[in-house]
């Protein structure tokens, strides 16, 4: 992890937030090359699983949502993780992590049962080994804040799933969907959580891409279930993550929510081992019911052909995209020995590359060159995600375009210009380079991109 941190700061990925002013609670900004690798993963995202697909819409709803709304989902009185103390070191941890690390019992919710391990166990403190703890008690997740002629208290919400949920009745009055249909929707999220940690993987404020699928309850959803985990599966390869690098974890029935049928979570192991990447619930009808309920509004469907209302379960596809960056990032990272010399690499899916070519001038101070290969870059950014490089030698610009993952480095010489009119082309993971006409460049990358 040490190094994928470094790697992302050094070439402009991901930067700690606030950094001139010591930082600031696990945030963090994402650069210039990590902005364009999260809108590629969105839009890869965004296409997979709502522009290609006829059962799918999308929408946008707001951060701030009507309070009631997170009474009737459970937020306001349950969401709450449980947090203990260090009394000697003053660190805070989440009890129930503590308890997994030091037996591998996983007792969340059971604030009783944490207590007595915690005590039976004699679990110390992981950052200063004291054995002086406060009691467990429960936080609220949520982030409250205000607004102006509001006298209830207003949330940033914790998920973007609210919003579809009271949308449903507006996109089925407007859109002539049909069950079985999902809505997919981007947006950020925020949680107050009690630790936060392992870079970008478990951050307060987040992004999240999520999809509520609309099903007729005597559906037979398992079928359903399984190809929706398939396609999860499927979006995680196209990060670039290797097939044994993925693996599916059923929650058991105990640890289910009273509303799940069924939890799986697509986990990815990354360098800190096995952790939830994204994950897929069936919530049967709960979430449309409390919020008819307590807004005292009807939200059902109407089958024109069948000629019955009922109310829709869901199936829940949620992603996490700070997670999905992470994936990629790990998955891209490579080392590799090269006549006696560390190569850092970056082996980017080409789809998500933030830049896709690069296009040298042998030399930054001959003028003809810098020229012929500005008109290279011209031509070819207009069909790619193109980078213009005259910065070192050769072998450093190399270098630095590995580390950023771009997949080919085009090299403008003099033979270009006196003798063949063709440039040098190198390939990121082969490293092998050929030479291409001009005029068969963008065939060439047509085929290759």
């Amino acid at each position: 992890m040490e190094k994928i941190v470094s790697l992302a700061k050094r070439r402009g990925f991901v930067y700690p937030a606030c950094e001139i002013y010591g930082g600031f609670a696990n945030s963090y900004t994402y650069g210039p090359y990590g902005v364009e690798l999260k809108n590629l993963i969105k839009n890869l995202w965004w296409k997979m699983f709502v522009k290609d697909r006829d059962d799918m819409v999308g929408m946008d709803g707001p951060i701030l949502l009507h309070p009631k709304l997170w009474e009737a989902s459970g937020h306001t009185e349950g969401f709450n993780d449980a947090m203990i103390d260090c009394k000697k070191c003053k660190h805070r941890f989440r009890a129930d992590h503590l308890v997994e690390e030091a037996t591998g019992q996983d007792l969340e919710g059971d604030i009783e049962g944490m207590e007595k391990i915690i005590k039976k166990e004699l679990v110390k403190c992981p950052n200063c080994d004291a054995f002086d703890w406060t009691d467990v008690r429960t936080f609220n997740m949520m982030f409250k804040t205000q607004m102006n002629g509001y006298e209830e208290d207003v949330y940033l919400r914790p998920e973007t799933a609210g919003a579809i949920f009271t949308e449903f009745k507006n996109i089925v009055d407007t859109m002539r969907v049909k069950i079985p249909f999902g809505i997919g929707q981007i947006g950020k999220a925020f949680r107050n959580e009690i630790v936060a940690g392992n870079f970008i993987f478990r951050l307060r404020e987040f992004e999240q891409m999520e999809i509520e699928y609309f099903i007729h309850p005597k559906t037979k959803w398992e079928p359903l279930f399984q190809n929706w985990l398939d396609l999860q599966e499927e979006f995680t390869l196209r990060l670039g993550a290797k097939k044994e690098d993925i693996r599916r974890y059923e929650h058991p029935a105990e640890k289910l929510s009273h509303y799940s049928q069924k939890t799986v979570d697509i986990e990815y192991k990354y360098p800190f081992g096995f952790q939830e990447l994204f994950g897929l619930a069936h919530r049967s009808d709960f979430d449309l019911t409390a919020h008819a309920k307590a807004s005292g509004e009807k939200i059902e469907y109407f089958d024109p052909v069948e000629k019955e209302k009922f109310v829709p379960h869901i199936l829940e596809p949620t992603f996490g995209l700070d997670r999905a960056i992470l994936t990629a990032l790990c998955s891209a990272y490579n080392e590799e020995d090269v006549d006696g010399e560390k190569r850092i690499v970056m082996k980017f899916p080409n789809e998500i590359a933030p830049v896709q070519i690069a296009v040298f001038p042998l030399l930054k101070n001959k003028e003809q060159l810098v020229d012929k290969a500005k008109e290279v870059y011209a031509e070819l950014r207009e069909n790619y995600r193109c980078e213009f490089d005259d910065n070192g030698n050769i072998g450093k610009r190399y270098r630095r375009q590995d580390e950023i993952g771009t997949p080919y480095c085009v090299t403008v010489d003099f033979d270009t210009l006196e003798k063949d009119e063709s440039v040098t082309v190198r390939d990121r993971d082969s490293m092998k380079q050929e030479r291409v006409k001009l005029d068969e460049l963008d065939k060439y990358f047509e085929s290759k991109l």
